[in-house]
């Protein structure tokens, strides 16, 4: 699969290509220079409507209504329906997208309609996105772009030199533990190294058993593998001296990759069925030969001697805390001293190690680019895993091959959920909750990605503050980021980047960014307020309003969070195009498509979701107030939808990678529900009604 970049021809104006353009909600459109109209794709009108509901109900009496147009449609190239709304605006509707188009004039009378209340107005100060193809650079970008592939940093110097920094930061730490508070340090020390002796000697093992236990993994021999497959990892091995690594297929729809072991020569790779079914034969070589770049780069080794410097300060940390003295005690304030800097010492390597880990994961990367000779292979490949941009096959051949392989047109799902699987998966525990797929094109050639969509999907990435927020707790790198990092050698092997991220940021997502952060510290803001305005004025309930203020910030962000209303139907193209959305934030809809596999790959307790639409594939959290209901759901219900058409209605969120919060799910002929929000709408009713019963009953 390979990126490219699709014209869309503007249906009014003869030769006129359509031009991206991101609009104030941080929503990229399609846009005429020529005649200024406006296409949407499906389900993009709602993020400008003030009042989704009315327009939902006028669109959906108007499609009742269509009649046939004249207008050829950008995406797909048929004839467009004409829809009336508000029964004097006339608009286009392709009908196998679902996308529209406004003319100039129609925006103006839809705008002119005060009952809709709508905001269908573009920034005016956002130029349009250049959506000009990789490979269609000038020589002197690309020069460029290969200069600053090759000033890409020494990976072995920053790993050697971030492992010194944290050996001589513990080092420092325990010389003061000696010299200042007098106290000898074996002890801790001893129990965090035999801590981390047990997790590397015994994780393996303990892994195996898990695999055999709660997934569903086979073991294979090499000649179980495909030749291709084979070949490559044997001429990799041969090269580097090591042993052909033990292979593992999980078998199940998802499509991930990790690795763990010792050493090079009792490595494990294991691959799931999914990732061996959507990936081509390059990109499946890629991504095991990432595997086989952590294995053979001893990374398991190298992260467990790092992660022995925040584990020997944490325990470090609680035996000086837990020292009591009898007596006078002369070395109270040095020992507390010396527990606030191991605290300290263990908060900030923590973080060094974490930012060791993606420095390994690009060096897994770059290993791939070099063992293939093809780096796009792998940005190909973390695009289909990481955003779900397989696509669903578009013609009756591919549907044949789907069928004959025994797959329900099967698709990516979570990028992983084995936590045991640490740094060394293709994708992080907490940044692979989800997939999303921004659009593929399907044809007679394979499959491709269109260069624009792919933007779009990672413009969250590379825009929006809460990306770096959560990378910053990340064993891996933003998509975004790897995406590049790839494209720049490719790029320095004379190939045409993969995607070249030159679009302009329109403004900063800031101001979004500090109200999301304050609606999710508003539970303690508010009683934190209250307690000082309580100690000033000496007030007795003070403790009792403060449990009301916690529940009051509580209501808040919840209903920040859950908005309601209407849950317009949309595409999941359409929802990965939205720069202003988060955890917090959450984004109103309903998506029509077909289960195709578990949140985590092969896990019969899984209770999560993966659908697919005409657009792609994300992952849909199944969330309840108790956690055993969830387990209970997935062990006996969940396995009854898969397979099936489902209407699946929730919160559409990003923390780091898309996924929807379920409200509901519509399938089988049941609706399931999912009652998380109405049990914390619950807690903090009682939460504010509790205090101040409490504080109206110490005043009696």
């Amino acid at each position: 699969m390979s990126a490219t970049w699709t014209r869309m021809d503007c249906p009014r104006c003869a030769g006129s290509q359509l031009q991206p353009g991101l609009t104030k909600p941080g929503v990229e459109v399609d846009t005429c220079p020529a005649c200024g109209g406006v296409w949407l794709d499906k389900g993009e009108i709602y993020y400008f409507a003030a009042k989704p509901k009315v327009l939902t109900a006028e669109i959906n009496k108007a499609r009742a209504l269509a009649k046939p147009g004249d207008l050829k449609s950008p995406k797909t190239g048929a004839l467009m329906d004409r829809l009336t709304l508000f029964d004097e605006v006339e608009i286009d509707q392709c009908p196998g997208t679902k996308g529209l188009w406004l003319d100039r004039g129609e925006m103006r009378q839809i705008l002119a309609r005060s009952d809709a209340k709508l905001a269908l107005e573009m920034d005016a100060r956002v130029a349009a996105v250049n959506a000009v193809p990789a490979a269609a650079m000038l020589p002197a970008s690309l020069k460029a772009y290969a200069a600053a592939g090759k000033g890409l940093p020494n990976l072995t110097l920053r790993s050697v030199g971030v492992l010194t920094f944290l050996y001589g930061l513990l080092a420092a730490l325990l010389i003061l533990l000696v010299e200042v508070a007098g106290l000898p340090p074996g002890g801790a020390v001893m129990i965090g190294v035999i801590i981390a002796a047990l997790q590397f000697g015994l994780g393996p093992i303990i892994m195996d058993w898990s695999l055999r236990g709660l997934f569903q993994c086979r073991w294979v021999t090499p000649d179980e593998l495909p030749a291709h497959l084979r070949e490559f990892v044997q001429k990799v091995v041969d090269k580097h001296g090591k042993k052909f690594p033990r292979m593992g297929i999980i078998q199940d729809g998802a499509p991930n990759a990790f690795t763990y072991g010792h050493h090079p020569n009792n490595a494990r790779v294991v691959l799931t069925r999914g990732l061996m079914e959507i990936l081509d034969e390059k990109e499946l070589e890629a991504v095991t030969a990432h595997e086989l770049g952590h294995a053979l780069r001893w990374d398991t080794l190298i992260m467990t001697m790092a992660y022995l410097v925040p584990l020997i300060a944490y325990y470090v940390y609680r035996v000086v805390i837990r020292i009591r003295v009898r007596g006078k005690d002369k070395t109270a304030a040095a020992r507390l001293a010396i527990a606030i800097g191991a605290f300290i010492v263990y908060i900030i390597s923590e973080y060094i190690v974490l930012w060791l880990s993606r420095t390994r994961e690009y060096g897994a990367d770059r290993f791939a680019g070099e063992a293939t000779g093809e780096p796009n292979a792998l940005s190909s490949a973390l695009v289909k895993i990481g955003y779900g941009l397989a696509g669903r096959p578009t013609n009756a051949k591919e549907r044949e091959k789907a069928q004959a392989r025994g797959q329900a047109e099967a698709a990516p799902a979570r990028a992983t959920g084995l936590e045991a699987m640490g740094a060394m998966g293709i994708f992080s525990a907490g940044s692979g909750r989800s997939l999303a797929i921004a659009s593929a094109r399907v044809g007679a050639g394979g499959s491709t990605v269109d260069t624009d969509n792919l933007k779009g999907a990672m413009r969250w990435d590379r825009w929006n503050p809460w990306a770096r927020f959560y990378e910053l707790g990340s064993t891996h790198p933003l998509i975004a980021s790897r995406l590049d990092h790839l494209s720049r050698q490719a790029a320095t092997k004379g190939q045409a980047p993969y995607v070249m991220f030159d679009d302009r940021k329109p403004e900063s997502y800031w101001d979004e960014f500090l109200v999301d952060l304050f609606v999710l510290f508003l539970p303690y803001l508010l009683p934190i307020a209250l307690l000082v305005y309580g100690g000033l004025q000496n007030d007795e309930r003070i403790m009792f309003l403060a449990i009301s203020g916690y529940g009051a910030g509580l209501l808040l962000r919840t209903l920040f969070s859950y908005r309601g209303g209407e849950f317009p139907e949309m595409s999941i193209a359409g929802l990965l195009k939205n720069v202003k959305v988060s955890g917090v934030r959450g984004v109103p809809c309903t998506i029509r498509g077909t289960v195709i596999g578990r949140g985590v790959p092969g896990l019969i307790l899984s209770e999560d979701f993966v659908i697919r639409d005409d657009t792609g594939i994300i992952f849909l959290d199944y969330r309840q107030p108790l956690h055993f209901i969830e387990l209970l759901f997935g062990l006996m219900r969940r396995g009854s939808l898969d397979g099936q058409e489902v209407v699946a209605k929730g919160w559409y969120r990003r923390a780091p990678v898309p996924f929807i919060e379920l409200r509901s799910i519509v399938g089988g002929g049941r609706t399931r529900g999912c009652y998380a929000m109405h049990a914390k709408i619950v807690w903090a009713l009682l939460l504010v009604a509790g205090g101040i019963v409490a504080a109206v009953a110490s005043r009696m």
